[in-house]
């Protein structure tokens, strides 16, 4: 038995890396993320013009890397390996290149592949000259054939980006509340693409359920339901409960029975939140508003504010059923709760803010020589070392975006296991000075995810946490490819 056992570890760590879950991640970032980063950004339209055109975009067709290589001083490029990034403290990257077009009154102007900028490469992902590298081709070329890879170099030093553990966004969430006027608390992040737009409800002493995101702060969700398309009280209740009758909805009703419109409903939460331009510009900017802001995760277009309301009426009639006992709170610690956010997702999250930054510095140039009476050709004003400086600074000093801190760290290479242990660590987001009891207790959902014994001393204890040996992270499911599947099952789309 001891015989086959040990084959079968062997087999396991022949097939599998400590590091594999962060480079799958990685790779998932180069060949898809990437796209669909450009895809939110796709179109770009200058508000300053010249007088004698109608319409201008600028477009981002298609953006790739190629593997890393470097550029000495005489202009000659060749391909570059880890061992000499480290030894001329040169940050291993790859050129990124992307496809640009300017279209006038919708006719093509001009098309052209320029570099939009360098992105640091993970040591033995697909992009690394060392993947798939057998034994003795990883000792020609310098590196130790044990090494796992799933770090960066960065003007010569190793630097390791730590996984984040964060609560599970676009998930209805309720808590007990321990402060205010609610007994109960429902809570909800919804993420789309660089939003990520904090959503409360909560049931205050009057009965009446209120919703605060953004700027629109504890607006009756029964309004914001009707705002959004669904205005028969008899619809309401049916998609809260169509078995049982709740009273605290009938409550809710007949507190706004005056309102029959989308337009009333729009302009008395505009009222309520101090908009006041003329009712048609307040109504059409509240539209706006819960386009974009509320649960952007499930659309901001015109044709998905109807599926927002049906999804207000499920977290009303979850509210209710926890308020009543009939279902328990939620726990934030159950690590069903909880999502790790591996190098991939923090690359893409720097990325996009960095992306948006270039696009502002774009469209500012193209501006200004719009207004000196001149209409540039777009190539020359995208400046390549405006993205790969940002990027190469959120590497080198860790600061990342939102104002984390200490999310690049310098490898520690004090021994072998520390160095796997620094490439399995994972942090919580929560302040070390905070008591958090209950976040730093070991979870019981922990068990094979989380190594129950390694954590620091101190006031970080329970917040710095390591994967477990064996633990693999998978990547977030197709969410297109599950619904089709549900629908070959039977499942049937509300009408």
């Amino acid at each position: 038995m001891y015989k086959y056992g040990k084959t079968l570890i062997q087999k396991y760590f022949d097939e599998q890396s400590f590091v594999g879950s962060d480079i799958e991640s990685y790779n998932y970032f180069m060949e898809k993320e990437l796209n669909k980063i450009i895809e939110e950004n796709k179109e770009i339209v200058p508000t300053i013009i010249p007088h004698n055109i109608d319409d201008f975009k600028i477009r981002l067709d298609k953006i790739w890397a190629v593997k890393p290589e470097i550029t000495e001083a005489d202009g000659s490029k060749r391909n570059i390996f880890p061992m000499e990034a480290r030894l001329r403290k040169l940050t291993y990257s790859a050129p990124t290149f992307i496809e640009v077009s300017a279209h006038i009154n919708g006719v093509q102007r001009e098309s052209f592949t320029t570099q939009i900028g360098s992105i640091p490469i993970m040591l033995k992902s697909k992009f690394c000259h060392l993947y798939k590298l057998g034994k003795q081709e990883l000792i020609d070329k310098g590196e130790d054939p044990d090494e796992p890879g799933g770090y960066f170099i960065i003007n010569g030093t190793e630097k390791v980006l730590i996984t984040i553990e964060d609560l599970a966004s676009n998930k209805f969430l309720i808590e007990k509340h321990t402060t205010g006027t609610s007994e109960f608390v429902g809570k909800l992040f919804s993420e789309y693409g660089s939003f990520k737009i904090p959503h409360t409800v909560e049931k205050l002493k009057d009965g009446i359920f209120y919703l605060t995101f953004t700027r629109v702060k504890k607006i009756p969700i029964i309004v914001i339901i009707k705002a959004l398309g669904l205005l028969k009280d008899e619809e309401i209740t049916k998609f809260i409960s169509d078995k049982e009758q709740y009273d605290e909805v009938i409550i809710n009703l007949i507190e706004f029975t005056s309102i029959k419109t989308e337009d009333e409903a729009l302009d008395f939460i505009a009222k309520k939140i101090g908009v006041t331009q003329s009712k048609e510009v307040r109504v059409e900017r509240m539209r706006d508003i819960l386009d974009k802001y509320l649960l952007p995760h499930l659309g901001i277009k015109k044709e998905d504010r109807i599926f927002k309301a049906y999804n207000l009426c499920k977290m009303i009639k979850r509210f209710i059923r926890v308020s009543r006992e009939e279902l328990g709170t939620d726990d934030k610690d159950h690590y069903m709760n909880k999502r790790l956010k591996l190098s991939g997702d923090l690359l893409a999250d720097l990325l996009r803010l960095n992306l948006k930054v270039l696009i502002g510095d774009l469209l500012y140039n193209f501006q200004r020589m719009v207004k000196r009476g001149k209409f540039p050709t777009i190539k020359n004003l995208i400046r390549d070392k405006l993205l790969t400086q940002r990027i190469y600074s959120a590497m080198a000093t860790g600061n990342w975006v939102s104002g984390r801190k200490g999310i690049s760290q310098r490898i520690q290479r004090l021994n072998y296991l520390e160095m796997l242990s620094h490439l399995q660590r994972v942090v919580s987001p929560l302040s070390a000075s905070q008591e958090n009891f209950q976040a730093r207790e070991l979870h019981s959902t922990h068990l094979g995810r989380l190594c129950p014994i390694e954590t620091p001393e101190g006031t970080n204890i329970g917040l710095r946490k390591n994967l477990s040996l064996l633990c693999s992270i998978s990547n977030e499911s197709n969410e297109e490819e599950v619904v089709k599947q549900l629908k070959n099952l039977g499942l049937k789309a509300i009408k």
